[in-house]
């Protein structure tokens, strides 16, 4: 398998951390391709549970390069405090790459993530405040900085007057907020540019050389694909191209070497942040609060409570089409255990028109009525289950319905939080 991608197929949170941790020993590299720490992965390893939101799950395997690749964005004070945080828990991270082109987030991102937030109110998109859309702005406005403009002073110090020439005015005169001078950015950036250094890489060739020399890749992917820029339910998304096409964008890579994609999906769904959601469930509802409670739905990043709802199959059918998914893995099974009814979305209905797949029209989508069909339970704890034979009947059965409903096969099964509880059925 010369190069893996791994999508999350719903509105992100799908549990993707684990089983990159999980079918990291398969693989030479992980590579993070898009996003910055506005992401969350949860990994347990060693009865130890680590929340990383930049540095890939795979750095918890020995015998793994993990890469930070040009498509995403990096908070330099977020990525050493997770080294920092890795190396305190006895990770080492001196294999770690980062790409000299990836763009950097810079304090005027942050603040001005926040403030656009709150001038929308009502309307907000339910970012994480974490400056990403910022930072993306102004990459592809060509006023960014970058990872290898921290090793030059001189260019650093230009671009950063240059930048706060349009900046600081939109900060003070639009938003009421502080300025900034070049000394008090260049001061803390250099000072974080001194420790990342000697992680910088060229990413894409290093990549390249790998595959030429037979080295296996696992592309790991943030947030879903209802939240990929261009794919996802516009403009509640993210700001990168978090769907399996962006692997290769964002690594430098070329799209011959993927052979495989594994979309991630809860056996319920959940969002977070503003946005449609068909299935989602009132929050005074019992079957909300045994989801939230008994799935822990708070996020990695925020901490913000999760939006809750039954499984959506016509979502997840969408992003097996956009990805091209070649297998799916199915986590938080055991989570429905305290159901005595599970209901499976499988259209849409809004007017009197059915739909059976995501609508284009964003309307239409926002008023999308969930269609259900209705499955029975299975009452019992799955946690122990170790192969697909041994789970309920019940439990089978809805495997095999939402796998027919996707169109591919259910390959890995998570019954539990730890790396043991899981089911690898078709991998």
């Amino acid at each position: 398998m010369p190069a893996t991608v791994l999508v999350g197929a719903q509105w992100g949170d799908e549990g993707k951390g684990k089983i990159t941790d999980l079918i990291s020993s398969d693989f030479d590299y992980v590579v993070r391709y898009q996003g910055g720490n506005n992401a969350g992965h949860t990994v347990i390893a060693d009865g130890k549970k680590l929340a990383l939101h930049l540095i890939p799950s795979g750095i918890m395997y020995d015998h793994i390069t993990p890469v930070i690749a040009n498509g995403t964005v990096i908070d330099p004070k977020v990525l050493l405090d997770e080294i920092d945080m890795l190396e305190r828990e006895g990770f080492s991270t001196e294999r770690l790459k980062i790409s000299g082109n990836a763009h950097i987030i810079m304090p005027y991102h942050r603040d001005l993530d926040g403030a656009s937030e709150h001038r929308l109110g009502k309307n907000e998109i339910g970012t994480t405040l974490r400056g990403i859309g910022p930072c993306y702005q102004d990459k592809a406005a060509r006023i960014g900085l970058r990872i290898q403009d921290m090793l030059d002073e001189d260019i650093f110090r230009e671009k950063v007057e240059a930048a706060l020439v349009e900046k600081n005015p939109i900060l003070s005169k639009i938003y009421k907020l502080p300025e900034y001078t070049v000394e008090q950015i260049c001061d803390e950036y250099f000072a974080y540019a001194k420790r990342i250094k000697p992680y910088i890489e060229e990413t894409g060739r290093f990549l390249n050389e790998a595959l030429n020399n037979k080295k296996n890749i696992l592309f790991e992917g943030a947030q879903g694909t209802l939240l990929d820029i261009d794919h996802g339910t516009y403009p509640f998304v993210t700001s990168s191209s978090c769907s399996a096409g962006g692997s290769v964008i964002g690594s430098g890579v070329g799209i011959k070497h993927i052979n495989r994609v594994l979309g991630i999906a809860k056996a319920y769904i959940t969002r977070v942040g503003a946005g449609p959601f068909p299935t989602e469930i009132s929050l005074d509802d019992e079957a909300s609060k045994i989801l939230t409670e008994v799935g822990g739905e708070y996020g990695v990043t925020t901490g913000r409570k999760r939006r809750t709802g039954w499984y959506d199959a016509v979502i997840v059918k969408y992003a097996a089409e956009v990805n091209g998914l070649t297998d799916l893995a199915i986590t938080k099974l055991d989570v429905l255990s305290e159901f005595d009814t599970i209901k499976v979305c499988t259209a849409y209905k809004c007017g009197d028109r059915t739909y059976n797949t995501v609508p284009e029209h964003q309307s239409i989508f926002h008023h999308a009525e969930p269609v259900y069909t209705e499955l029975p339970g299975w009452k019992s704890d799955i946690t122990g289950c170790r192969s697909f034979y041994d789970l309920p009947r019940e439990a089978k059965d809805y495997i095999d319905f939402i796998e027919d409903l996707a169109g591919v096969k259910v390959s890995i099964i998570a019954v539990g939080p730890d790396r043991e509880q899981t089911i690898l059925r078709r991998w």
